[in-house]
């Protein structure tokens, strides 16, 4: 009989958490200053003064420290303001040089915004897999690659197998911790929108005539309920390692583009094995014209079809949108679709493995959903480091409430009891994992983005949050859709 299946916790924790009553350092020496001034007047025995002073510092406090879905009232207004001048300056207003009629070279990428950091050069051929694209982010001084997976899904399976993919997983997460070349792993799941001309077209050329009346009501019944909502998927992973670890055994190697793809195809040999064992039916390393096609298909899913029934390759002067207005603050649009990007916040109550299915669920053809769970394993030295930093964060905060006679709140116990855990798998050997979740919703630029990005929400309201990306939904286009493994902020001070 099945245990049901495991709960998994703890992922809801806050990485770079204050130390301070949970204020980071700007916000801190902001509250203290504001706070100055009440000190000083009410010092000086002026009760009325210091009465007005801090009438006028709390609503200023609470605009630095307060957040507001996600972000703080004085980070929102920072955000808007950089968002208004990009719009101003014409810096969020794109249009390819290919469309504009200037000469382009087909070998370059013209691609915008986030993506104009990365380049893409092809490494040396990989045994007989043929040559494999290298991600490049200059940005973040990073090298990488991306495969196109094929895989069945999890719907079918019983708990004690998703039991099993989650312990492979957590394998496989535990073996990037142990390696010095790669770090980070970027699973993106994209849906195919369809309108159900390929689904007519495959029920006419495979439906037989002398099949049962009880089986034809049934397709017919089922054409009506899922038969013209897309249900296919693309699968793609996308690793990817620091300069800083490269550059030793990549300058040993021969050096240059060649040395650093070199030093990858040891490790994403390897992990070709790991990713079967993941229940991959087949791990295809894409070329520069593979993952060209997956960026654009990324821009523009009318093309899809167009491109896998005439097998054309996508030059990199064209993998990017054809144009891109101006987004405004809570869409993105970009060749005649729209996309509502969020990030995805995980409960504290947990979750299980596989509940983020309910983001992938299509409720109208035609429309196309994308999520993309972004890893990180740390290292044993930094994993030890930020537990033990969480661990001391947590007991300073809870004995400093002690020794002033405030109550310890569950919450404060809670954080703390899961610092010492946390600290103690560390301890016993196990990994610690940085992590970030982002979906997206991309519909026809004429229908209503508002409606579905509602449903979207919908089908997870009481399971996980959906922060809207507002005023950078163009940056979150990318993190959720694109298989270039952009989703994870550089990690500062090497705490969580």
């Amino acid at each position: 009989m099945s245990a049901g299946p495991r709960i998994y916790t703890g992922l809801a924790r806050r990485e770079n958490a204050g130390w301070l009553l949970g204020l980071r350092p700007g916000q801190a020496v902001v509250c203290v200053l504001l706070t100055l001034p009440v000190v000083v007047t009410l010092s000086g025995g002026d009760v009325r003064g210091a009465v007005v002073a801090a009438a006028v510092a709390i609503p200023l406090i609470g605009l630095v420290v307060v957040p507001v879905r996600g972000r703080t009232v004085m980070r929102w207004l920072a955000h808007l303001l950089m968002f208004q001048v990009g719009l101003a300056l014409g810096w969020s207003r794109w249009q390819s040089r290919a469309a504009s009629g200037s000469t382009v070279d087909p070998a370059i990428p013209d691609l915008p915004g986030t993506l104009a950091r990365v380049r893409f050069p092809d490494g040396p051929p990989m045994r007989d897999l043929g040559r494999i694209c290298l991600i490049h982010d200059t940005g973040e001084a990073r090298w990488g690659a991306t495969a196109k997976l094929v895989h069945s899904g999890i719907a079918m399976l019983s708990d004690a197998q998703c039991q099993r993919l989650a312990s492979r997983l957590g394998n496989l997460l535990a073996t990037l911790a142990h390696r010095d070349v790669v770090d980070r792993m970027s699973l993106l799941i994209r849906t195919v929108p369809d309108t159900g001309a390929d689904y007519d077209a495959w029920r006419a050329e495979h439906e037989r005539a002398d099949a049962p009346e009880a089986a034809r009501r049934a397709a017919r019944e089922l054409d009506r309920t899922i038969g013209r909502v897309a249900v296919r998927h693309e699968v793609f992973v996308t690793f990817t390692g620091p300069e800083d670890a490269l550059r030793r055994p990549a300058t040993a190697a021969g050096g240059g583009i060649d040395g650093r793809a070199v030093v990858l195809y040891r490790v994403l040999d390897g992990l070709t094995d790991r990713l079967r064992s993941l229940g991959a039916e087949r791990v295809t390393w894409l070329s520069g014209a593979g993952l060209a096609q997956a960026i654009r298909t990324g821009f523009n899913p009318g093309s899809a079809g167009v491109l896998s029934a005439r097998d054309r390759r996508v030059p990199w002067a064209t993998a990017g949108p054809t144009h891109a207005p101006a987004p405004t603050a809570r869409v993105y649009r970009h060749d005649g679709f729209a996309t509502v990007s969020y990030a995805v916040v995980m409960p504290e109550a947990g979750t299980t493995f596989g509940s983020l299915g309910g983001l992938l669920a299509i409720r109208t053809a035609g429309e196309r959903r994308a999520l993309a769970v972004h890893y990180e394993a740390l290292s044993a030295r930094r994993a030890r480091s930020a537990v033990r930093a969480g661990r001391f964060r947590t007991g300073v905060v809870r004995d400093w409430k002690r020794s002033k006679g405030f109550s310890v709140a569950a919450t404060d116990r809670r954080a703390a009891a899961g610092a010492r855990s946390q600290e103690q798998a560390v301890a016993a050997g196990h990994g610690l994992v940085r992590f970030a979740m982002a979906a997206a919703v991309t519909v026809p630029g004429e229908w209503a983005v508002d409606d579905h990005a509602a449903r979207m929400e919908n089908d997870i309201a009481g399971r996980f949050e959906l922060l809207r990306l507002d005023l950078a939904q163009d940056a979150g286009f990318v993190t959720a859709v694109l298989p270039v493994g952009i989703g994870l902020p550089r990690l500062r001070g090497g705490a969580l």
